[in-house]
């Protein structure tokens, strides 16, 4: 993919051109990655055009590492804002007129920035602190005069002093993780939801600029861990491709199976949990007893339920167990008259309408501006199946639906779910007949180096684009490793679809986007 390297100055004039010209039209933007460079520090954007299906880097920079400074392009895309407030964090590097120059996962009192490559380390400068961090009601935000000149710090409010805020989470199940929301409320009416994450932050990038690329691979199934092989899958493509290396087809072929089996697994916990948050007990035990089946059926494979470590870079790790072929046959018998069950139990039951329907809207324009892919994005009308616009793996044999509605609601999310089981089976179905002979693994060197370059690889994970940015100086360690978390965007857009509808409708809308804390944390 090229790469557009533009100075800070003309950064917000260029990132315009690109989003508003009509042969350009890069309005998704996938990725933002802050870098250390040394004598510069700055970001990297990996932006596509829905349009044109085109996509391009554009990176800018400062060489002023004391006090490094780069305009906002939270206004042009709005994924901007939490993907900049993550690169301040890490990387102390302040995005002018942007309206919340907050830390995003570390405490307000973190010393230093750790994705920097002078960052000290030592635990005495941040030791663990026993106490609880002070919330403000007020932002940050740096603002330029009307010149672009003189830079100021002011605030902006996030809630006043007479506002009634109520505290959700991090401890409450229908966070779905350890996930705060501070919502201001007006009666039972939503008027604001601003979300706090980082009380699951692992530093999982920071750990993978010290591993070998063949170690890296571990720090995936902790992310998403509902979608642990497909994560694996991506940064194994990854590094694949860097290498040049070719995989065998029989590979290519189980890893595709892999991939489905994960995405029936993650969609009919999603069935179950949802289920749960609006009281429907009898439907959680049916979705998991299910889920338990298709677990079983990876495991014989696999040796995991919830963490894979199956693939691996060359291939995967051993060769299918015997019984994989006639257990996914019966699977797919089994799992049509379940799903038709689950439907006369939840999804006609009037409750479940009712609290569905027409609650919690999402454009397909803002779904494409917040980035907010996988079935969120396809139930706004958006197609952004990754497996259909850039097959990987054998998606390009084998024939399925990408499933779409237009409604954008909370009813849509949950059946474009649905329904994306049943093409799950679908593709099983053509697929495990037909896995042709041949090597399950290509031999590697233990020690991998990655040619000098920037390179880029995503999946249609369970929950969107899961994507692997990979920045490599030629040395056994990444010099930069970022994963595209296809869940920050969903936390994003929560206050946009809770604002004016009931506190009740926050857990609903919250339990259709299906975001998994650990994977928005990294």
């Amino acid at each position: 993919m090229p790469t557009l390297t533009v100075e800070a100055a003309r950064y917000r004039e260029v990132a315009l051109r690109l989003k508003n010209d009509e042969g350009l039209a890069f309005d998704f933007m996938i990725c933002m990655t802050g870098v250390d460079w040394g004598d510069s520090l700055g970001v990297t954007s990996l932006l596509q055009s829905t349009k044109h299906e085109h996509k391009i880097f554009l990176k800018t920079f400062t060489t002023d590492r004391e006090n490094p400074e780069l305009p906002t392009v939270a206004d042009i895309w709005e994924t901007a804002n939490l993907n900049e407030r993550e690169v301040y964090d890490f990387l102390g590097i302040r995005f002018i007129n942007h309206p919340d120059m907050r830390r995003l996962f570390l405490r307000n009192d973190w010393v230093g920035y750790p994705l920097r490559k002078d960052y000290d380390a030592n635990p005495e400068i941040n030791p663990v602190r026993l106490y609880s961090e002070e919330t403000f009601d007020t932002m940050p935000t740096f603002e330029a005069d009307s010149h672009g000149g003189e830079v100021s710090e002011k605030e902006n409010i996030l809630f006043e002093e007479d506002e009634y805020v109520v505290n959700i989470g991090p401890q409450h199940p229908a966070t779905h993780g350890v996930l705060r929301f501070r919502v201001s409320l007006e009666g039972e009416i939503v008027k604001k939801v601003d979300v706090n994450c980082g009380y699951i932050h692992r530093g999982i990038e920071k750990l993978c600029e010290s591993l070998t690329y063949p170690q890296t691979l571990a720090l995936t199934d902790r992310l998403d861990y509902l979608a642990a092989h497909q994560n694996r899958h991506a940064l194994c493509m990854c590094i694949e491709e860097a290498m040049g290396l070719e995989i065998p087809e029989r590979v290519k072929y189980i890893r595709t199976i892999m991939d489905e089996l994960n995405r029936l697994s993650s969609h009919l916990l999603f069935w179950s949990t949802l289920c749960m948050d609006m009281g429907a007990l009898t439907a959680f035990f049916y979705g998991f007893r299910d889920r338990e089946k298709v677990l079983d059926i990876m495991e014989e494979t696999t040796g995991g339920r919830l963490i894979q470590n199956y693939n691996v870079i060359g291939g995967v790790m051993a060769d299918i167990h015997p019984n994989l072929i006639r257990r996914v046959k019966e699977f797919i018998k089994y799992l049509p008259p379940m799903i038709k069950e689950y439907h006369e139990v939840f999804t006609g039951n009037v409750i479940a309408q009712q609290r569905l329907k027409g609650v919690g809207i999402l454009t397909r324009e803002n779904a494409i501006a917040y980035g907010a892919t996988g079935p969120t994005g396809r139930a706004a009308g958006w197609s952004c199946d990754v497996r259909k616009h850039t097959p990987y793996g054998v998606y390009d044999k084998v024939d399925f639906k990408e499933i779409i509605h237009h409604e954008g609601d909370s009813f849509s999310r949950y059946i474009v779910r649905i329904e994306e089981i049943m093409e799950s089976l679908h593709i099983l179905e053509q697929l495990v007949d037909n896995i042709p002979e041949g090597d399950y693994a290509v031999k590697t060197k233990p020690l991998i180096k990655l040619p000098e370059g920037r390179y880029f690889k995503s999946v249609e994970a369970s929950r969107g684009e899961f994507g692997v940015y990979i920045e490599s100086r030629g040395d056994k360690y990444p010099y930069r490793m970022k994963f595209r978390s296809p869940c920050l965007p969903l936390v994003s857009i929560v206050d946009q679809l809770t604002k004016g509808n009931k506190i009740a409708d926050l857990i609903a809308i919250g339990g259709t986007l299906d975001y998994v804390v650990p994977d928005l944390d990294r």
